[in-house]
């Protein structure tokens, strides 16, 4: 694991660079708002984040893996399981708690207010997948490494994981078209784009569905699935309602969102509402 982060930087830019070819070759939507200021914000945010998490977490989740192996923590490092099991079981663990936390992002009104940074973006493309509140990415780490000491998943299971996880979140962010019946087909493992942009719809219910990242069966399994919106993917108004001004979405702002922002009516606790 001593090149986990070549493998990740690696992984990282090749997706990233793959998906900005495929919006410029094949965009499912025209963009609303300047490409060239979002890209700056949503990037700046993003080379932001690995400094504030590294500055405030001692562990990043595959040394936590490489630690409680050390020390026997955790349910699989008790168990005696083909190697393949525990690591497949470990993704698919990994995978269901991210949903979970997802979900309680949109549930609990003090994370709602982390987490519609995220969502404040008015249009949707690769960069938003990587757009997040500093004090978001600090809840997920503390999630994750929580987590990976309770289970006590390989090391490698870890590594695949955080590349999934950013690598599918690029990707199912992204602003690119596909054919419907491979849209089909790959909704039934994964979550594509045209699944996932339901999710960032100014509409509430369409809001609060779709919460999955890499694996879409547990939207389905969890009754959280929205199939299509109501608009259509040319026709749906992406971001919040109450933040629709472009001019304000740079950067400080953004980063002062979660404190000074209206969180409106979107956390799942007042479902039923929708903007006005």
């Amino acid at each position: 694991m001593h090149d986990e982060t070549v493998i990740r930087l690696t992984f990282f830019f090749g997706i990233f660079a793959f998906m900005a070819v495929w919006e410029l070759v094949s965009p499912r939507r025209s963009l609303a708002t300047s490409k060239t200021t979002r890209w700056l914000n949503n990037l700046g945010i993003t080379l932001l984040n690995p400094v504030v998490v590294r500055a405030v977490s001692p562990f990043l989740p595959v040394g936590m893996a490489l630690l409680a192996q050390k020390n026997g923590w955790g349910l699989l490092n008790n168990l005696i399981l083909p190697y393949w099991l525990e690591v497949a079981a470990a993704v698919i663990v990994l995978d269901l708690v991210i949903y979970l936390q997802h979900v309680m992002f949109h549930t609990v009104p003090l994370l709602w207010r982390f987490h519609m940074m995220h969502h404040a973006d008015l249009d949707i493309d690769v960069t938003t997948g990587l757009r997040f509140h500093p004090m978001e990415m600090i809840i997920s780490m503390g999630i994750k490494l929580s987590t990976v000491a309770l289970i006590g998943p390989p090391a490698l299971a870890v590594l695949i994981f955080e590349i999934l996880l950013n690598g599918t979140s690029m990707f199912n962010h992204g602003n690119v078209r596909l054919l419907t019946i491979i849209d089909r087909r790959l909704r039934l493992f994964v979550v594509t784009p045209d699944m996932h942009r339901v999710h960032h719809s100014v509409i509430i219910r369409e809001t609060n569905s779709n919460f999955g990242f890499n694996f879409s069966w547990w939207d389905r399994l969890l009754g959280t699935y929205r199939d299509q919106p109501a608009a259509g993917h040319e026709g749906m108004t992406i971001g919040l309602s109450q933040f629709r001004d472009q001019r304000r979405l740079t950067l400080l702002w953004l980063l002062a969102l979660p404190f000074i922002g209206n969180p409106g009516d979107y956390a799942i606790n007042r479902r039923g509402k929708e903007p006005s």
